[in-house]
Parts: structure tokens; C-alpha cells; sequence
């Protein structure tokens, strides 16, 4: 498996904001400028799946891996390759610490680097930035 990105951001929302935010994937495209738009195949929930239509690219399948208070895992299935959006939250005196770590893998997975790792690289920081502005716009 080979890391694309990560990103680290401390929020004054609450866990539960931001798991309410990724749960609404239809708003996606509000605070990932990647993402032209997202559809989940019923619930937010372990094994769900659904399609992501990134902006130039083509529509893309995925799964929610793993889900739980502390953890939400999706995988997109590429041609020959794995792309994984693992994201993190965890409560601490200065609030809560949002971590997001893009990696990738399978035998395609340099192709995809290639493709678009670089473009990933940027904006995994600036979109969990957003994601954290949209947190904390739940609580005004």
C-alpha cells in the first residue's frame, strides 16, 4: 500500500459533526472541490456502497470498509487498484483532531499515482479544512 496523503486538522465540533457531514454524502461537492457529486446506495452504515463522480473523471464505485464512532473507511474500486480514504476522529482538551490518509494499492496503483496522485496530494488538506469549517458552521 502506498500513502498518496494525509492531513490533520483540530475542530471545535464535536465527533458526531463530522461523521453527520460524511454521512450526507449528497453535500459532498459543498466542501470537497474534487467531487462533482456523490450517491450512496442506502444508508450510512458498514458494507454500504455507493458511486463518486470526481470533477473530470469518471464515475467511480465504492464501499464504506469500516465504520464505527472513531472511524470511517471507504475504498473506491480503480481498474487494477484500491483507492482508501481512512479518516479519523479523536476528542482531546483542544478539541477534536479530524486525520485523513489517502493510500492506495493493487498492481495498477502506480498508473493511478501517475494519473492522480499529485492533484489527490493537494487537496486532501485544503478539502479536510473545509470539511472542519463545515463542522463548526453546524454549531453557530
Amino acid at each position: 500500500m502506498t500513502t498518496i496523503a494525509t492531513a490533520r486538522a483540530t475542530s471545535t465540533a464535536a465527533p458526531a459533526a463530522f461523521f453527520a457531514k460524511w454521512a450526507d454524502m449528497a453535500t459532498w461537492p459543498e466542501w470537497n472541490n474534487d467531487t462533482e457529486w456523490v450517491r450512496l446506495d442506502g444508508s450510512f452504515t458498514q458494507g454500504a456502497t455507493g458511486t463518486l463522480k470526481p470533477k473530470g473523471g469518471p464515475k467511480v464505485p465504492f464501499r464504506i470498509e469500516r465504520l464505527s464512532d472513531t472511524e470511517f473507511v471507504d475504498v473506491s474500486k480503480l481498474i487494477g487498484a484500491r483507492l482508501t480514504f481512512d479518516h479519523q476522529v479523536a476528542t482531546d482538551p483542544e478539541g477534536t483532531t479530524v486525520t485523513v490518509n489517502v493510500s492506495i494499492d493493487g498492481p495498477l496503483r502506480w498508473f493511478w499515482i501517475k494519473v492522480m496522485g499529485g492533484d489527490l496530494a493537494k487537496s486532501v488538506a485544503p478539502d479536510l479544512d473545509a470539511l472542519v469549517a463545515a463542522a463548526e458552521a453546524v454549531l453557530v
